[in-house]
Order: C-alpha cells, then structure tokens, then sequence
C-alpha cells in the first residue's frame, strides 16, 4: 500500500511564505511524475506545478516567479516553496504522484495525498 502524506500548510499573511512537503511511502517501487494541484472554495482543483523525474518543471501561469516545486527521489518527497503568497493562493493544496508499487509492478498508478490548508489572510 502506497501513502501520500502532505504537511506544511497554515495561516500566513499576504505576502508571506510557506514551505509544504508530501512524503510518498510504503510499497513503492518507482516515482514517475509528481505534483501538487490546489482546490479552493467553490471552484475546481487546478494544477499548481508538476515536476517529473529528471526535474522538469511546470506552473500554472498565476504562480509563475512566486511557488517553486522541487523533489528528493531518496526521500520519496516533493515539495512547494511558495513566496509572495496572495489571498487568492488559499486553497486545499494537494500533492499527487504516478507511482508503480511492488504488488503489481505492470501497472503505474496515481495516487493522492489528503490535502493540506493554506490560509493567506490578514
């Protein structure tokens, strides 16, 4: 069984910063991509960045130069680093991987964490 497990978010005021971290563990044989997606207040969950297993990167155009993704393939870990957060960053902020686990190693599977809550409120 292969567990997401999000942590990091909170309450900050306009124009602070956050660091959220999704640990990947269990039994798991190979990360492929990983990302993190947001869900704010009556709205759809959006993609915020995604990165894949050589560090490529991607970000949603609202926090291009402000949320940094990044991973550690030995920890099994992505993180968000995201700066100049706004009230419109708050949100359930989600991380997801695409993941092939030990019990059926033919098949790659997406899993997603339980989320995290980001406030930008002052």
């Amino acid at each position: 069984q292969v567990q997401l497990v999000e942590s990091g978010g909170g309450l900050v005021q306009p124009g602070g910063s956050l660091r959220l971290s999704c640990a990947a563990s269990g039994s798991i044989f190979l990360i492929y991509d990983m990302g993190w997606y947001r869900q704010a207040p009556g709205k759809q969950r959006e993609l915020v960045a995604g990165i894949t297993t050589d560090g490529t990167t991607n970000y949603t155009d609202s926090v291009k130069g402000r949320f940094t993704i990044s991973r550690d393939n030995a920890e099994n870990t992505v993180y968000l680093q995201m700066n100049s957060l706004e009230p419109e960053d708050t949100a359930v902020y989600y991380c997801n991987a695409d993941i092939i686990d030990t019990a059926n190693m033919l098949i790659l599977r997406t899993y997603w964490g339980k989320g995290t809550l980001v406030t930008v409120s002052s």
